[in-house]
């Protein structure tokens, strides 16, 4: 390595004040949304509703990793993004799982609900991607909550089209079909942050 061992030894910039707080507006909505989804997802019998439910829950908990590891040094917090990164990939096979089962069930969710309720979610992700589009292209930490930002704004999107399709059809395949979408986000968002932790630690150790 050049200079010092940076888990131990080099000196580490102070966090900038600005994220910090954002992190801090982040968790606090992501929480909250997290209830209002999950309640009304069973309310509406909606598997892409739980599936954004889940995400948000997913989300505080990566906003509250990351105020804990500003400051620390750039080892750790790419350490602490590939872990991000696997939990990204568990949470695409659990929505992949919760989706079999919905269409084996034959289940036909409540448009309405599922459209006001990711209207209200949509206003709290693109928010919270304003916020942080600042720092998107930092470190792998930076960039794995950046992405979690990004990808909650799409996914509201999506769910409205299914909530859309669901009453148009009178079937419940748009709200399947919406979930896999979120699944993928999230499947292809994980190896993106592991793929760009890797990077950093191999450059770590070299």
């Amino acid at each position: 390595m050049s200079g010092c061992d940076c888990g131990t030894a080099c000196q580490v910039a102070p966090p900038d004040p600005g994220y910090r707080r954002a992190l801090w507006i982040a968790l606090v909505l992501n929480a909250l949304m997290f209830g209002v989804e999950l309640v009304y997802s069973f309310r509406a019998d909606s598997v892409s509703l739980l599936a954004d439910a889940v995400d948000f829950l997913g989300d505080a908990g990566n906003y509250a990793v990351a105020l804990f590891v500003l400051g620390l040094a750039p080892v750790w917090r790419s350490r602490t993004a590939l872990w991000k990164g696997g939990l990204m990939l568990c949470y695409g096979v659990f929505v992949l799982g919760k989706s079999a089962w919905q269409w084996s069930a034959g289940i036909v969710p409540e448009p309405a609900i599922m459209t006001w309720v990711s209207l209200l979610a949509l206003v709290v992700n693109v928010g919270v991607a304003a916020l942080l589009f600042a720092y998107r292209t930092g470190d792998a930490q930076a960039r794995s909550v950046w992405l979690c930002s990004r990808n909650d704004a799409l996914g509201n999107l999506a769910v409205i089209g299914a909530a859309a399709g669901v009453w148009a059809t009178g079937h419940g395949w748009p709200d399947i079909a919406v979930a896999l979408v979120l699944a993928g986000l999230a499947l292809s968002s994980g190896v993106s942050v592991i793929r760009h932790a890797r990077q950093e630690l191999a450059q770590a150790a070299s």
